[in-house]
């Protein structure tokens, strides 16, 4: 099957923005095809772009989460922005990059965006990275995370209430996850998630990864790679942990309120729209959201595009929502 070019989809504020960065930094290689160090140099890189004119906020700082042995976590450092007049809660920001790529610094603009938004805290942890740190080193990090929220954040004015997850592409996909862990472990200590055009499963043969195979942006091939480096030589196959499309109808059903978002031209649209369709097939109603014409990772271009900044508007309106501030 041929695949569809991606770019005849392209809003054209999406066009227009691609046009413009690719006149401006010229020809990019795939960091997925260099050594991890240095894809993931470049990766930080070429997302400064996205995270100049930060929104003010009242306080930023880091906090750090120790290690926790039994759980297999590490010591690790979550970045805090706390928004003016914010509530009690705070929101979990896992940063995508496909589990090898990207921190909290390459997310910030958006997420300060979010934090205005939903009027609540936004922690952002700098989980650990595959394929140095492979499956599940970065999911124990989330985890870690949020079982350690409030007690480390407090101190940057933090404020104990509904705690709610988030995350982009693999953010999603490990938030997601972390979710399903925490349940199995008779925890239920978030109030919703807003899932951004996530990674569910290792299924490179969906009607999306074939009608956007090469783009533009993400491309299969990248996702494959991606996806190796998160998984290594670990058979996952029916591991709903790494691949949260495997869990079972129970624990689908039992999931806190979601905010599902996808691409309208992002080889993961499948994936996204595969949960939600299972979701309602088990009486749940979520709503999914495919903003047409923008490329996988659009939230990170809020100073360029308004659709970003409205899918950002109406995910702060659902975690006020989730959080009960409505």
């Amino acid at each position: 099957m041929t695949a569809i070019s991606g770019t005849s989809r392209l809003s054209p504020e999406m066009a227009a923005l691609l046009a413009r960065v690719a006149a401006e930094a010229g020809p990019q290689v795939d960091p997925t095809t260099l050594s991890p160090a240095v894809g993931r140099a470049l990766s930080e890189d070429g997302n400064r772009r996205w995270n100049v004119d930060l929104p003010e906020m009242a306080r930023v700082a880091d906090v750090w989460i120790d290690e926790d042995t039994d759980l297999g976590s590490a010591r690790l450092r979550v970045k805090v922005l706390v928004p003016p007049g914010h509530g009690a809660g705070a929101v979990i920001f896992v940063h995508g990059g496909g589990f090898a790529f990207c921190s909290p610094e390459t997310h910030e603009r958006c997420a300060r965006v979010l934090a205005l938004e939903c009027g609540l805290p936004v922690l952002l942890p700098d989980y650990r990275l595959a394929p140095e740190h492979p499956y599940p080193a970065g999911l124990m990090d989330v985890v870690a995370t949020i079982r350690n929220a409030f007690a480390v954040s407090g101190s940057s004015g933090v404020k104990d209430g509904p705690l709610i997850l988030s995350g982009d592409s693999a953010g999603a996909n490990l938030a997601l996850a972390a979710m399903l862990h925490e349940q199995s472990s008779g925890r239920q200590a978030v109030a919703g998630a807003l899932l951004f055009y996530g990674t569910y499963a290792g299924d490179f043969h969906t009607e999306s990864y074939r009608d956007f195979e090469n783009g533009p942006g993400l491309t299969t091939a990248k996702m494959q790679r991606y996806w190796q480096w998160y998984v290594g030589n670990r058979d996952v196959s029916s591991d709903p942990l790494a691949c949260p499309l495997l869990a079972t109808d129970e624990a689908l059903a039992a999931l806190p309120p979601l905010h599902l978002m996808a691409a309208g031209v992002d080889p993961l649209l499948s994936d996204s729209s595969t949960l939600h369709e299972h979701l309602r097939r088990l009486g749940r109603s979520e709503a999914l959201t495919v903003v047409p014409g923008v490329t996988h990772g659009f939230l990170q271009n809020t100073l360029d595009l308004a659709a970003a900044r409205e899918a950002l508007a109406a995910a702060g309106a659902a975690a006020r929502h989730m959080a009960g501030s409505n």
